[in-house]
C-alpha cells in the first residue's frame, strides 16, 4: 500500500508541464490526512488541495476516512467508498516504503522510490465531495489507487506484495477520461 509520498517540486516544475496553481511542499503521511494538491478531470491543469483519506459522499462521518488512503484497483467497482468516485491525479516525486528483513517485518530498511533525478509524476487517485452534515463544510478528499507490486516494487514491498498506480505522462490523461491504463514500473529505489 502507499501511506508515505513527498511532493518537494515548487510552482517552476508545474509550469512546465503545463499547470498552474501552488504547489504544497511536504513529505505526506496518510494517517494524518494532510491537505495535498490534486488534479481533477474537471480542472485538468489546475492543482487543487484535497485532503488524504476518501470520504464518500454518503457517509455520515468522516470515520471512514482512516480505512480510504488507498484503493486497490482489484476492487474499486465492488468497494462502496469507491464505486461512485471520480478519477484525479495526485503529483509527487517520491514515495516511501519499507521492505521486511525478516519474515515478521521486526526489522524494516525504508526506501525512497521515485523516478530518475526525482522527476514529477503522477499516482493515479480517486476522489469524492463530502458534506458534513453538522457544521456545512464542504470537503473534497481523495486515495490512492494501488495494484500488485511489479518490478523492483515486488522485493522492496515484499510483504503485501502492492505499489501505487503511477501514471506515465501519456497515460494522465486517459486515466481522467475514465480508460485503462498500465502501471509504470521502472522506479528507482535507495534505502533511507
Amino acid at each position: 500500500m502507499c501511506f508515505h509520498f513527498q511532493q518537494q517540486k515548487g510552482a517552476a516544475a508545474f509550469q512546465q508541464r503545463g499547470l498552474s496553481g501552488t504547489p504544497i511542499r511536504g513529505t505526506f503521511t496518510g494517517f494524518s490526512h494532510p491537505q495535498v494538491c490534486v488534479l481533477t478531470a474537471a480542472h485538468p491543469t489546475q492543482l487543487d488541495p484535497f485532503q488524504w483519506g476518501l470520504i464518500p459522499h454518503w457517509a455520515k462521518t468522516r470515520d471512514i476516512q482512516k480505512y480510504t488512503l488507498n484503493a486497490k484497483w482489484e476492487t474499486l467497482q465492488e468497494k462502496p467508498s469507491f464505486r461512485k468516485a471520480k478519477r484525479c491525479l495526485v503529483p509527487a516525486d517520491g514515495f516511501f516504503e519499507w521492505q521486511w528483513q525478516d519474515p515478521k517485518g521486526k526489522q524494516k530498511q525504508k526506501f525512497k522510490v521515485g523516478l530518475a533525478a526525482e522527476e514529477l509524476f503522477m499516482f493515479a487517485g480517486l476522489w469524492d465531495t463530502w458534506l458534513d452534515r453538522e457544521t456545512g463544510e464542504i470537503m473534497n478528499s481523495f486515495a490512492l489507487v494501488t495494484t500488485a507490486a511489479a518490478g523492483i516494487m515486488r522485493e522492496i514491498h515484499n510483504s503485501k506484495l502492492r505499489m501505487p498506480l503511477v501514471l506515465t505522462p501519456n497515460e494522465e490523461a486517459a486515466w481522467l477520461a475514465g480508460e485503462l491504463v498500465n502501471p509504470f514500473k521502472n522506479f528507482e529505489a535507495r534505502p533511507v
